[in-house]
């Protein structure tokens, strides 16, 4: 009868999977991206939305400051810019002041949009936070802010 190889326990280590910053995270955004996903109009994903609704409330900006304002490396806002300009949601222009950068704005489409899924996102906000009471809510967002 074949055995199979006895890894270490937490007994051993000491390491608890469900005591850990990473595994409760992940498990606290799925949940909150499960509620996106149901409730945010237009398909757009969490990152799409966060860089529509910088744009929205910060007006045209280079991808560089973009991707920079909402935490994301350059790759990761060029790709998402530009699967937002294909479906109409962005557009780019050049930059009146600096002809060598582009600036990235929101379509009117993609502001149609952004004001349909904010107030949406509200309710994503809420109903992520809804096991929490009130001022278990407010710790936990002043402690994760200080994370990031």
């Amino acid at each position: 009868m074949n055995e199979y190889p006895k890894a270490r326990t937490s007994a051993d280590h000491g390491y608890l999977l469900d005591e850990q910053i990473g595994f409760l995270l992940r498990k606290a955004y799925q949940r909150n991206s499960t509620i996106f996903t149901e409730k945010v109009p237009g398909k757009l994903t969490p990152t799409q939305f966060s860089v529509m609704h910088r744009l929205a409330e910060d007006g045209p900006m280079s991808q560089n400051r973009l991707g920079r304002s909402v935490a994301m490396d350059g790759a990761t806002t060029k790709g998402v810019v530009d699967r937002l300009i294909r479906r109409g949601l962005l557009t780019t222009s050049a930059d009146p002041d600096d002809r060598r950068r582009h600036l990235v704005a929101l379509t009117l489409e993609g502001i149609a949009l952004i004001d349909e899924a904010t107030l949406k996102a509200i309710e994503v906000s809420a109903e992520t936070l809804a096991p929490l009471r009130e001022r278990e809510k407010e710790t936990l967002l002043r402690l994760l802010s200080k994370l990031g």
